[in-house]
């Protein structure tokens, strides 16, 4: 195999031009993914997730663009590539789970028609193939009586069933990479946990790699290899999943595992993340944590953090490991 990323985004600069000024959705974002892996996205509302995965696709609002960056595919740049390659590149090599199934389904036409219709889009095979091989996608995701399933309408599947629809849409074509853009939100927990065991499966049997986008630290834990935590459109801690939850580097990471309930917290009160979300129309010129953070310093708030390597598998971008790191220097220097 290639020693080439399946993916590698580099220096990803996406914006969206507005009445009020330009929205620095994604600022200098850069990762890579192998094949095989599950990578999750970790951060809250408006912290550009979803945007990041949007501008793999270029799928962005008309008021968005990729203002600088590069994305390459198997070493194929995507960036400037033009809507023909997208086209070819789009439910072949790379799918998205979106949000909310119901949205993303027409309500107006059957199951049936629209997995083929994907199906006939990207694929060669013939409407009888086409038919063939969407009654099976829905056997794979577990969906019951497939053959009568393709003739129903979405509003005669549960939100679960749905959101399986969905997967076997996205697979349907088995692209190399499955985007799963908060895939579990709008379900209940017992169904939620169904669908990550059969996301989980697929991507072991078919071996593409998966994009797992979520807020959900849970769903991270389960699911996902590596780990980048974003915060204001910037990656300010990104490693393995035992590195980010055991070790983690980052004063926003911290805050988001100290608000997770775990059985040692039963009882007592949860400790959120004081404060709200920054400006996206307004930057500061430091730490876009700072002024959210209990430990910030004067520099925090005049410089941002360039990314320090903690080890081999983990990187940070927070003034306080500069600061540890100093303090162990001197402490070593005064034995």
């Amino acid at each position: 195999m290639s020693n080439v990323p399946l993916l590698q985004v580099t220096d990803l600069h996406t914006s969206f031009f507005t009445p009020a000024g330009e929205v620095k959705a994604v600022n200098g974002v850069s990762f890579f993914l192998d094949h095989g892996k599950v990578l999750g996205i970790v951060g809250e509302s408006g912290s550009g997730k979803s945007v990041t995965a949007y501008s793999i696709m270029q799928i962005l609002a008309s008021t968005g663009k990729i203002v600088s960056g590069s994305i390459k595919l198997d070493g194929q740049e995507l960036v400037g590539a033009g809507e023909s390659v997208m086209k070819t590149v789009r439910g072949n090599k790379v799918s998205i789970i979106f949000q909310d199934p119901m949205t993303s389904l027409n309500p107006t036409y059957t199951i049936g028609h629209q997995l083929m219709e994907a199906i006939l889009l990207h694929t060669n095979r013939n409407k009888q193939e086409a038919w063939d091989r969407a009654v099976e996608m829905l056997r794979l995701v577990n969906v019951n009586e497939p053959e009568k399933r393709m003739r129903q309408y979405p509003f005669e599947f549960s939100g679960g069933m749905r959101q399986r629809v969905m997967i076997a849409m996205a697979l349907a074509c088995e692209p190399d990479i499955l985007i799963a853009d908060e895939p579990t939100t709008a379900l209940d927990v017992t169904i939620q946990a169904q669908i990550l065991e059969l996301m989980k499966s697929l991507q072991e049997e078919l071996g593409m790699a998966i994009i797992m986008i979520t807020h959900d630290l849970g769903v991270v834990a389960q699911m996902c290899d590596e780990v980048i935590v974003m915060y204001a459109g910037s990656i300010c801690e990104q490693g393995t999943a035992d590195e980010i939850f055991y070790n983690p580097k980052h004063e926003y990471t911290k805050g988001l595992m100290r608000s997770i309930p775990t059985a040692d917290t039963a009882g007592k009160k949860l400790q959120p993340i004081t404060g709200t979300p920054i400006d996206l129309l307004n930057m500061p010129s430091g730490c876009p944590f700072a002024p959210r953070c209990d430990s910030a310093m004067k520099i925090c708030l005049k410089e941002r953090c360039e990314r320090m390597r903690i080890n081999d598998y983990h990187l940070a971008s927070c003034w306080m490991n500069v600061k540890d790191e100093l303090e162990r220097e001197k402490g070593g220097g005064a034995k």
